[in-house]
């Protein structure tokens, strides 16, 4: 049986696709969108509608939401299956979100809680997932050679988030109250970990001076209707956004991604002034002291043996994920590394902490941590085993996948 893959290079797609596999699907791969990026949403519907009468599927999957793949795959009464690993999705507030064709899997329960009565048949709160298998493979050829090359104290490895920050881009263009407002209420957040208030306590003079600073400031564009004439085809409804975004993109695609730079810059250098810290990114590092930087490594054949080899592996999650627990989380502890993040209300669902997993709430806790976990080694593998095994026996990619099949047979 045919499954259609709609891929635009996301690092969980060859997972997903071998858990499709392993489930006896025959998987057809669209993967323009990976080598030319930015297509537009009627050039999707032109790939997915060729797919789609050519290998007639019985379901297409994306990684996160594509409100023209939804609308086109609606015209065909066909499911459209998707899983977002990103927040925000600002994607999702299309009113295609309410086809009764989709199955939409969030890993976010804020996330979920916010967009599930827009479509309570069709939208499910899924956490993410580890590839433990794949993560074993690599392990297992880990040689006297890595370990000295990866072997270190504490790391992290990921974007500073200064390349992806678009008030970098647009500060020079926004009164100076405005930025004060917007570092106050970052700052603010900052203080406080396992909840987001910036969408509560931003203004719409805020959202304005930024719509004003940014012409590339998120809307959604193509309605179904224009979809519909691009597929040749008449359909009796019609989208639009059903409500205004602006003020939900302006705090997380815009102070959200302030918020993470800020953080990721003093966790890290608050941390190097006490331990061996070591930082695998391609970000810009002027504004980091004494930390230990090393290039970007190679996702699926460096990382893991990072994250096994690293004493205590680090993980900050971004605001816009508010309650989630992000991809970076499940790697870590797949590959049998001690993972240290910060606190997300949805770990004692998953993980237990202290057994599985640690969490700080401030940074003064981050650091009396990683002193207690890296003079106490026993404890600190013992968590990482522990951990391990729970992913690898409730956690993995192929449970998910079995889970979003079972929402469409």
């Amino acid at each position: 049986m045919n499954v259609l893959i709609y891929r635009y290079g996301s690092i969980c797609e060859p997972d997903i696709i071998e858990s499709f596999k392993k489930l006896q699907l025959n998987v057809i791969e669209e993967n323009t969108e990976i080598n030319h990026k930015g297509l537009l949403p009627s050039d999707q519907v032109k790939l997915v509608k060729q797919a789609l009468d050519e290998y007639h599927p019985m379901f297409v999957f994306s990684i996160n939401f594509f409100p023209a793949i939804a609308d086109i795959c609606h015209i065909y009464r066909t499911k459209y299956l998707c899983w977002t690993v990103d927040c925000p999705v600002p994607e999702l507030f299309s009113k295609s979100v309410q086809h009764s064709t989709n199955r939409i899997f969030l890993f976010d329960r804020t996330q979920y809680e916010r967009m599930y009565p827009y479509n309570p048949e069709g939208i499910f709160y899924l956490p993410l997932a580890a590839a433990t298998e794949r993560f074993d493979e690599v392990i297992a050829d880990i040689t006297e050679r890595d370990k000295e090359k990866f072997r270190s104290d504490i790391s992290f490895v990921g974007s500073l988030y200064i390349e992806k920050n678009p008030l970098r881009k647009i500060g020079t263009k926004l009164p100076e109250f405005v930025k004060g407002y917007i570092d106050g209420i970052v700052n603010a957040s900052l203080k406080v970990m396992g909840y987001n208030f910036m969408e509560e306590t931003i203004t719409q003079e805020i959202v304005s001076a930024l719509k004003e600073a940014d012409s590339q400031f998120y809307s959604l564009k193509e309605t179904v209707t224009e979809i519909a004439t691009v597929a040749g085809l008449q359909v009796d409804f019609c989208e639009n956004s059903y409500m205004d975004i602006s003020k939900f993109v302006a705090a997380h695609s815009y102070l959200g991604i302030q918020a993470a730079e800020t953080e990721r810059i003093r966790t890290l250098n608050t941390l190097a002034q006490f331990f061996n810290v070591h930082l695998y990114t391609r970000s810009d590092v002027s504004e980091l002291k004494n930390v230990c930087v090393h290039s970007g490594v190679k996702t699926l054949t460096e990382m893991p043996k990072i994250f096994h080899l690293s004493k205590i592996n680090l993980n900050m999650t971004i605001k816009p994920i508010q309650t989630g627990l992000p991809l970076r989380i499940f790697d870590i502890i797949g590959c049998g590394g001690f993972c240290m993040t910060n606190f997300q209300t949805e770990i004692p669902e998953l993980f237990e902490i202290g057994v599985d997993i640690e969490a700080y709430s401030s940074l003064e806790e981050l650091v009396d941590k990683c002193s207690y976990y890296l003079t106490h080694e026993e404890e600190r593998q013992k968590i990482a085993l522990n951990g391990y095994r729970k992913v690898k026996e409730y956690h993995g990619y192929i449970n998910r996948i079995a889970e979003m099949i079972r929402t469409i047979t």
